[in-house]
Order: C-alpha cells, then sequence, then structure tokens
C-alpha cells in the first residue's frame, strides 16, 4: 500500500534546495553580509564616541529673559532640546545629548549671570569642552560690545556637575541600522527575486505536477529565506558584540530577544517582497519597483543617523516608516534595557505594516 504523500517532507525539500540557491546567489551573500558588514566595520573602526553632537537643554532655573540665553539659541553649532526632567536626565545617562545648562543671575559684582553645566560620564569630554568654548566666545563678544572695564557679562563655573552614565558608543548606534538594511534588503529584493524567476522558469509549473500544496510552496521558499537572514543576524550581533563592544545590556537574553525581533521584521518585509513580485511584469522592473519601498527607509529611518537631524516637517514621516519602528526596538533592547513587552508601540506598528503587505500580497501575488 502506496504511503500518504508528506507534504511536510517535500516543504523540507523546497526548503533545503532553496537555501543552497541563497548562498550560492552572489547577490544575496553581497546585500545581507558584505554591505551591511562593510558598514559595521567602517563605523567601527571610526571610535567608541557618539561624535561632536551638541544637544544641550536648559535647566528649569534658566534665566530666559537674559540676552545670553538668546545668544545661544541663535548659535548654529547647538541643538536645544526640550524635555521633561526625567526624560533628559536618561538623555545625559546615556550619552544622546552633551550638558543641561542653567543660566542664573550672579551674585557676584563683577559678572550679571553665572553658567554650569551638567554633564555624565557617557558625554565625550571633548564634546563638554566644545560646549564650554563656544559660551566663552559668546561671553567675550558680548562683553566687547557691552562694557569697557573688567566686569563681564558672565563666569563659567570651572566644575562640571556629572553624573553616572554608560557610554554610548558610535557601534550601538549603527549596528541595529545596518541589521535592519539587511533584513529589508533580504526581505524585499530576495522574495521577489526568487518567486519572480521561479514562474519565469517554470519552476513553479513543475512544482504544480506534484502533490505538494501551494500554502507549502510558499512556506518551503520562505523559510529558506528566514533561515538564511537569521544566520545573517546571528554573525552581525557577534561580530559587532566581540570585536566593537556592541552593547548587548542583558547578554544573551537581549541577544535572543534581538534575534525574535529581526524575524518579526523579516516576516513583515518579505510582505513586500511578494507584492513587488506579483506586479512586476518583467525582472528589470523588479529593482525599481523595490526600490519605491526601501531606499526612502535606508535614508529616512535612521539607519545611519538619527531622525532628530531632519526638519521637523519630515520627522513624522520617518517615524511612520516600519524599519524606524523596528531600528528603535532594537536600539531600546539592545543598549536601554528593555524587553520584548516594552516594545509593544513599535511591534504594534510592525504589526499593522505586516497585515497590510500580506493582505496586499495575496491580492498581487501571481503563480504562473
Amino acid at each position: 500500500m502506496p504511503q500518504p504523500y508528506n507534504q511536510l517532507r517535500a516543504m523540507l525539500a523546497i526548503t533545503k534546495a532553496s537555501l543552497k540557491a541563497v548562498f550560492r546567489s552572489p547577490s544575496a551573500v553581497v546585500f545581507s553580509f558584505a554591505f551591511p558588514m562593510i558598514f559595521i566595520l567602517i563605523f567601527g573602526f571610526l571610535g567608541g564616541g557618539g561624535g561632536i553632537n551638541l544637544r544641550i537643554a536648559f535647566d528649569r532655573q534658566t534665566d530666559t529673559t537674559s540676552a545670553l540665553y538668546q545668544a545661544v539659541k541663535n548659535v548654529p553649532g547647538i541643538r536645544i532640546i526640550q524635555k521633561d526632567d526625567k526624560e533628559l536626565t536618561e538623555d545625559l545617562e546615556k550619552g544622546r545629548m552633551t550638558a543641561i545648562v542653567r543660566i542664573q543671575k550672579s551674585r557676584d559684582s563683577l559678572s550679571s549671570w553665572n553658567i554650569s553645566f551638567k554633564s555624565s560620564g557617557a558625554v565625550n569630554p571633548q564634546n563638554v569642552q566644545v560646549l564650554r568654548s563656544i559660551f566663552e566666545s559668546i561671553i567675550k563678544r558680548m562683553d566687547e560690545a557691552i562694557y569697557a572695564d573688567r566686569k563681564t557679562v558672565a563666569t563659567i563655573s570651572n566644575n562640571v556637575e556629572k553624573i553616572p552614565g554608560r557610554v554610548y558608543r558610535t557601534i550601538d548606534f549603527i549596528l541595529p541600522g545596518q541589521l535592519g538594511f539587511s533584513l529589508l534588503s533580504a526581505g524585499v529584493f530576495g522574495v521577489a527575486f526568487i518567486f519572480y524567476n521561479l514562474r519565469q522558469t517554470l519552476v513553479l509549473k513543475r512544482f504544480f505536477a506534484t502533490p505538494i500544496k501551494r500554502s507549502y510552496i510558499l512556506l518551503g521558499e520562505g523559510l529558506s529565506r528566514v533561515i538564511f537572514q537569521m544566520i545573517t543576524a546571528v554573525v552581525i550581533l557577534l561580530a559587532g558584540h566581540f570585536f566593537f563592544k556592541f552593547t548587548l545590556i542583558h547578554g544573551l537574553v537581549s541577544f535572543i530577544e534581538l534575534l525574535i525581533l529581526s524575524f518579526i521584521a523579516l516576516v513583515v518585509f518579505m510582505g513586500f517582497g511578494f507584492v513587488v513580485s506579483g506586479i512586476a511584469k518583467n525582472e528589470s522592473a523588479i529593482p525599481p519597483l523595490a526600490n519605491l519601498f526601501t531606499l526612502p527607509q535606508f535614508l529616512l529611518a535612521g539607519t545611519f543617523f538619527p531622525i532628530d537631524n531632519f526638519p521637523s516637517w519630515l520627522q513624522p514621516i520617518c517615524r511612520a516608516l516600519p524599519l524606524t519602528h523596528m531600528n528603535d526596538a532594537m536600539r531600546n533592547v539592545a543598549f536601554e534595557g528593555a524587553h520584548l513587552t516594552d516594545c509593544g508601540k513599535q511591534l504594534g506598528v510592525l504589526a499593522i505594516w505586516g497585515v497590510f503587505s500580506y493582505v496586499a500580497a495575496i491580492k498581487t501575488f501571481k503563480w504562473e
């Protein structure tokens, strides 16, 4: 008596064959491994600090009526952050801003105001010194314009108040972005090219001559892409952690949660790959269609630099992109000590994009 056809075994056979094909594909290896690793190497060797980004906040007790306060606000190299005290302290502890500045009226008859800085151990000391130099330059210009004697507009406290802080390295920002770059490229370009080529080479048509169900064909091909890309995620995370001190705040727990996030994001991005493969009329149409979805995210989703650097009118668009929320969740888990249960907003947005992508995929996907 013949054995019943084993759908699972057939699916795993497709997965194995497809996985071999992925590893033999130069474009898959380049986009998934080479490009992200090159960027990680470049930014990893650039140094440990977070760069000279003079983001500051003013203490609540600052005299905002002073001419000095207005002069500082007009300096192009300084960006003023306005948040509540708790958020400012967290940003300071994580090195996201240079200092909290207090400008108070002076009790000294030789000056009108006194300036003090509050920073943290996570801030590059060079940034604090640059900030101090900017204030000294402003004071000097105002002194020359106002006073002819020894009196000065303001004095700067020699003691910088410092709170404990964890060092936020360049790699802590750049690695999640590059992992997202890899996942997005693989999910969209990889899936789109694979299924278009399977149709063009009549491989799918040959599958139809076998008893395997169509859903198992999709699962088999999709599983091969997931396995390949999860191997990529493991390599990127381990290389970043052991060679460039990428922060995994909870060690193995953070590592596992990052892999779970990678899996969720990849499944979402693959949905758009199915859409592209379905609407592309020929192989040459795949790159421009895929880039309509991927390129804006590479540039606007906080892959290479913070979203805060963009104009305020552009930031809501940036924050609507799925890769933005994947990157935010990755950084929160890796550096800030959050868990997946703390990333409800990011996972929710990814889920919405996932539902949208697969509804569109069902309507556009073609078997022949």
